[in-house]
């Protein structure tokens, strides 16, 4: 499976000699699958061209605030960015990094990003070596950053010993392994995602705004977390996600009977997808001519697909979504959570620039007992954030489930 599929890779390139492997690690990064923007320092521009790194990753290429046309760019890229890789890394960025400089553009980017940090040094051995090289490197491993090599062998300058920027092979595979975790392994996990359509007539339906984005990101974190991942999606404009088992559906009705089979084997149900809460009484053979005067449509009920599940003899832990256009989500949270009878609900408010049609989103995670607030955020980063909460809900109940089992099998003895 190619966890860097889709992922933003930032890459700051430094002033050292080992830039020219940065080329290949553009390219091997790219090859993988990840979108990738490069920011050069001034001094990287003296032993590689901008150009080869434009021509690589297919993208605009940073330097310097010049290119920072709307005052604002470095803080776009910051917030683009899934990791920032700095490779080379050399000894006087690292300096700046443990600082907390913001005196060019890769260093305010790294600081006003959230995005994990990861660091290949390239250095001369005794650079390497030298105390004040090691402490700043101590305290960057303070504040999450990875470290990334480096390694040993024969140097441009004749040296020997530790401080060569790790192959651009390497390197991409520590990417793609930091996207990588263990926090549903060997469970299956059903996420249903996107709007549903009821028709009206064979060329009008009733839909909604869900572009299924929310939905898709946290099956490829499910994947990421180790599950093994089966997605019912509604008509989206979203490529099928690499690793995970894809079925396209139109109505309610149909995610309902493709759901229900796969609900019934796995562990964790996500009903990210905006179901249709109605579906026209009656559909029209022909199209629906227009006519003076208005329209009355019939609706009916669609199928719930969630209650549905959560009604099964057996559920698995389930996880539904509040969309919401007022701000008093926990109240609409927790009567969907009660109504439902689900373990956990994901409520967000739509409207301009959040949610719906946007590539951001806040959510509100509510359970018995608890919640937590993830704060606006790529869809992306808040569907990693969102299994993190569900691994962690997922577990706690089912070693309460387990400690009850215990204790009904010690009173019964």
């Amino acid at each position: 499976m190619d966890f860097l599929s889709g992922k933003h890779i930032l890459v700051g390139v430094c002033g050292g000699i080992a830039a020219y492997k940065s080329a290949e690690l553009v390219r091997l990064a790219r090859a993988a699958g990840a979108r990738v923007r490069v920011v050069m320092t001034a001094s990287a521009a003296e032993f590689i061209g901008a150009r080869t790194f434009q021509a690589l990753s297919a993208e605009p290429v940073w330097r310097d605030w010049t290119d920072d046309r709307s005052g604002m760019d470095h803080i776009d890229l910051a917030r683009w960015a899934d990791r920032i890789l700095v490779a080379p890394a050399t000894a006087d960025r690292l300096a700046r990094l443990a600082q907390g400089r913001a005196d060019d553009l890769l260093g305010a980017i790294c600081l006003a990003s959230q995005a994990p940090l990861m660091l290949a040094p390239s250095m001369n051995q005794a650079m390497w070596r030298n105390p004040a090289t090691q402490d700043n490197l101590a305290l960057l491993r303070r504040r999450g950053a990875r470290i990334c090599g480096p390694g040993e062998g024969e140097q441009a300058c004749g040296d020997v010993g530790p401080g060569r920027m790790l192959e651009p092979g390497v390197l991409v595979q520590m990417l793609t392994d930091s996207f990588r975790n263990g926090a549903l392994a060997g469970l299956k996990v059903v996420v249903t995602a996107g709007p549903t359509r009821e028709a009206l007539d064979p060329v009008r339906y009733l839909s909604n705004r869900s572009s299924g984005k929310m939905g898709y990101a946290a099956a490829v974190a499910a994947r990421e977390a180790g599950a093994e991942v089966a997605l019912v999606s509604g008509p989206v404009a979203l490529p099928a996600p690499a690793g995970v088992a894809l079925t396209r559906v139109e109505t309610a009705q149909d995610m309902l009977e493709a759901t229900l089979p796969l609900a019934r084997a796995c562990d964790i149900f996500i009903a990210a997808a905006a179901v249709a809460d109605y579906r026209p009484a009656t559909t029209a053979a022909q199209k629906l001519k227009r006519q003076a005067g208005g329209r009355t449509l019939a609706l009916e009920p669609a199928a719930d697909v969630l209650a549905t599940v959560a009604a099964m003899p057996r559920p698995p832990f389930c996880v539904g979504f509040a969309a919401e256009t007022d701000d008093n989500l926990q109240h609409h949270a927790h009567k969907k959570r009660l109504s439902k009878g689900i373990d956990m609900v994901a409520a967000n408010r739509v409207g301009p620039g959040v949610g719906f049609d946007s590539d951001e989103n806040t959510l509100l995670l509510v359970w018995e007992g608890g919640q937590t607030m993830l704060e606006q955020d790529t869809k992306t980063r808040l569907g990693v954030r969102l299994i993190e909460c569900i691994a962690d809900r997922f577990r706690a109940r089912q070693t309460t489930t387990e400690s009850h089992a215990e204790h009904t099998t010690e009173n019964t003895r």
